[in-house]
């Protein structure tokens, strides 16, 4: 049996660093606080990074090998799936019946993302079915980054409110968005092309700009500043489910409606 030193290239070297920022992520976040949680969120748009770089590395190199496939897998189901699932709890938790029902959000997001790399590994479809679990853990990471902005403005003008709460239409919407997002994981109706050029421009442009704001967020900002970039998370959760509604609306062969989709 090969060791690991044989088995692992470069990329997936990325893979594991993304991992470990992943799990360094939950144990920052679990020491409570918002702006601990705002730090954890922050590691996670840096594994959106990493996700993105061990897919160049392994493209470029053309060092594509089993192991990789199921570490990214495995590495993805915890940055993109567990760990916001956790976090999003944590920062939005408020006792008694609503945190059961955000609970049950909780769990069909991290379940939607984990049954949807399940599938696409075994999926022979060419194109995305289903949304990819790194755009839904972008979305839930636009969510936060919306709310904490939000807050860091409010708080600035109300120094004496020492911890304001999120608005509070976050709250009711939060649980059901999460529901909807795993259900957006593992559906068949949402179809991009083959290259998902949306897909990749999306992540292109939103993974480099998400740290550089939660950067700024970590240096407290004034308050205009603040309820600017919160406007900016908004309206990128507003444009990513533009792109997704598209894809759900978007017109299958009729070759695809009679046959089973694997993805």
């Amino acid at each position: 049996m090969a060791s690991m030193n044989d088995l692992l290239k470069l990329k997936d070297y990325v893979t594991l660093t993304g991992t470990t920022l992943g799990v360094i992520a939950l144990i920052i976040g679990a020491s409570g606080g918002r702006e601990s949680i705002s730090l954890a969120f922050f590691l996670l748009v840096i594994t959106l990074g990493t996700d993105l770089l061990d897919g160049w590395i392994a493209r470029k190199m053309n060092t594509v090998n089993e192991i990789g496939i199921q570490l990214d897998s495995l590495s993805d189901s915890l940055t993109f799936g567990i760990a916001p699932g956790i976090l999003i709890f944590i920062a939005f938790q408020r006792g008694e019946l609503f945190d059961l029902i955000l609970i049950v959000g909780c769990i069909c997001f991290v379940l939607g993302a984990i049954l949807r790399l399940a599938r696409f590994n075994i999926s022979k479809t060419p194109g995305y079915v289903g949304v990819p679990v790194p755009i839904t853990a972008l979305m839930i990471i636009c969510f936060f980054y919306s709310n904490f902005f939000y807050f860091l403005a409010m708080i600035s003008e109300n120094p004496s409110e020492s911890v304001p709460s999120f608005p509070l239409i976050s709250y009711y919407i939060l649980p059901f968005l999460l529901i909807l997002m795993g259900w957006l994981n593992i559906t068949t109706r949402v179809k991009f092309g083959k290259k998902g050029k949306e897909i990749y421009i999306l992540f292109l442009v939103g993974a480099p700009l998400a740290p550089i704001l939660g950067i700024i967020g970590l240096l407290r900002p004034g308050p205009a500043i603040s309820l600017i970039i919160s406007g900016f998370f908004f309206g990128s959760l507003i444009i990513q489910f533009g792109i997704i509604i598209k894809g759900l609306l978007k017109k299958k062969p009729e070759k695809e409606l009679s046959e089973k989709i694997k993805e």
